[in-house]
């Protein structure tokens, strides 16, 4: 196809930011790998005939797609379902496409506010990441206020649609992993307009941020940094018995593979374990009662 052009002939910069655990440099055992595929502006390529900019792009985002090959579905897959219009949208987007889907006047939804503190640019040119950062900060943290009863009822639909009926998801059953990532991100939003030091991508580093900056109390950071560290170790442990990412339901009790997960992360019983979990979803589940500003 040429080399992608910008208008005036220059060529056109690209390129590659990480979202969620990938953007937060968290990646656990099989984790999603999200990604957002930026290029500067429509143009043409060098060849002869020449194609659009979206054209190349899109074909360079699935030729990408194609060579990264996974040995088993749900392991380390990647994922491009955060761009703008997920699915319906582009599978790369331009700047000003970006910019103007995540703005007060766009059609980006709530989680996606949230989604766009791990943004990180991990590949390309260094310019465009930067500039894309900007436009990032520029609408996830310009003090427009946050809809907190918005994300709870997001909490409540992942908890009725994704979980098993009667099962315990680990990552979103009421407690779970998302309650503290999304906290953690939401207080990020609040007080991110005037404190740029919170703006980390990584869960573990903003809450120490929160807590040095004042905008969170030492315990509850503490209790945050444990109940966020074990819910992580708990799924790792899970996808390591089950060897599949996606299966986060945590096993009954009375179920051999509660005995491997007790084991796998070293709990002198299983007994000891069902506590852990308890304590720790409890903590998680609670985390929003307490109030985004009541730090």
């Amino acid at each position: 196809m040429g080399a992608p052009l910008l208008e005036d002939g220059r060529d056109c910069p690209w390129c590659i930011c990480a979202l969620g655990k990938f953007g937060g440099r968290e990646l656990g055992f099989g984790s999603d790998v999200e990604l957002l595929f930026v290029y500067e502006d429509e143009g043409t390529t060098s060849c002869d005939p020449s194609v659009p900019n979206s054209v190349y792009f899109a074909d360079l985002v699935r030729e990408f797609s194609r060579t990264i090959v996974v040995r088993r579905e749900g392991i380390f897959e990647v994922d491009l379902q955060l761009r703008p219009y997920s699915n319906d949208g582009p599978l790369a987007v331009t700047v000003d496409g970006f910019n103007a889907y995540y703005s007060e006047e766009g059609n980006a939804r709530q989680f996606e506010r949230l989604a766009l503190v791990k943004l990180r640019p991990v590949a390309g040119d260094p310019e465009l990441g930067a500039r894309v950062v900007e436009c990032r900060d520029g609408y996830v943290y310009s003090g427009a206020g946050l809809d907190v009863e918005n994300i709870l009822h997001l909490r409540n639909r992942q908890a009725n649609e994704l979980v098993t009926p009667e099962a315990i998801n680990a990552k979103y059953s009421p407690g779970g992993l998302v309650d503290v990532e999304y906290y953690v991100q939401a207080l990020q939003i609040v007080v991110g307009n005037v404190d740029a030091a919170v703006r980390c991508t990584n869960t573990l580093d903003a809450i120490k941020q929160l807590v040095e900056r004042g905008h969170l109390s030492r315990t509850r950071g503490e209790e945050l940094e444990q109940t966020y560290g074990f819910l992580r170790q708990l799924i790792d442990a899970l996808r390591a018995v089950r060897g599949h990412a996606k299966d986060l339901t945590i096993p009954d009790s009375d179920a051999p593979e509660f005995t491997y997960l007790a084991r796998r992360l070293d709990f002198e019983s299983t007994e000891a374990l069902q506590d852990g979990i308890a304590t720790s979803m409890g903590q998680a589940q609670n985390t929003w009662g307490q109030g985004i500003l009541s730090r």
